[in-house]
């Protein structure tokens, strides 16, 4: 399996602030699993949910179903207290795929990513050089999501794709 670093077609992408408890009561809002524990994330069909604090949640689901997705979220936490913001404008996604996918975000990611400490499932903000990402690990693949700021997407992808394709030095 050869490594491949492709950014992905837009998402619909919110940012959910709720209370942890009322996560845990709720468990599954319009596909999207909240009671997950802190740093995990789960994949439902075409949604994702990744849980990033106590009280904060990084959701994402197809780009055509935007609308539709925080009309739902909306009236299925009508009664709680909630911020939901549609962040898709803001974000893009970047795939990183292939037998050594891990060891080229090492090359700039400061975590341990190892099987052992981040598992399938994982999900956490930190840095990739001199960006701040979410990096998500949703399955057992070799296949981590970068996702970051627009403004610093081609940066990010620059950084990754120069682990694959390295610049000559003078």
């Amino acid at each position: 399996m050869s490594n491949v670093i492709s950014p992905l077609k837009s998402s619909a992408r919110f940012s959910l602030r709720l209370r942890a408890g009322t996560a845990e009561e709720l468990g599954k809002v319009v596909g999207f699993q909240l009671d997950l524990p802190i740093n995990r994330c789960k994949a439902d069909g075409d949604c994702l949910c990744a849980r990033l604090g106590p009280d904060e949640w990084f959701l994402m689901g197809p780009a055509t179903e935007n609308a539709r997705l925080a009309r739902e979220l909306e009236a299925a936490l009508a009664e709680r207290v909630f911020s939901l913001v549609d962040i898709g404008h803001r974000n893009v996604g970047i795939e990183v795929a292939g037998a050594h996918a891990r060891e080229i975000l090492n090359g700039g990611c400061p975590l341990d990513l190892n099987d052992g400490a981040f598992a399938p499932g994982t999900a956490t903000r930190t840095l990739l050089g001199k960006a701040e990402i979410v990096l998500l690990r949703p399955g057992v693949e070799r296949l981590y999501r970068v996702e970051c700021w627009r403004s610093f997407a081609p940066y990010v992808l620059a950084f990754l794709e120069d682990f694959i394709h390295p610049t000559p030095t003078q």
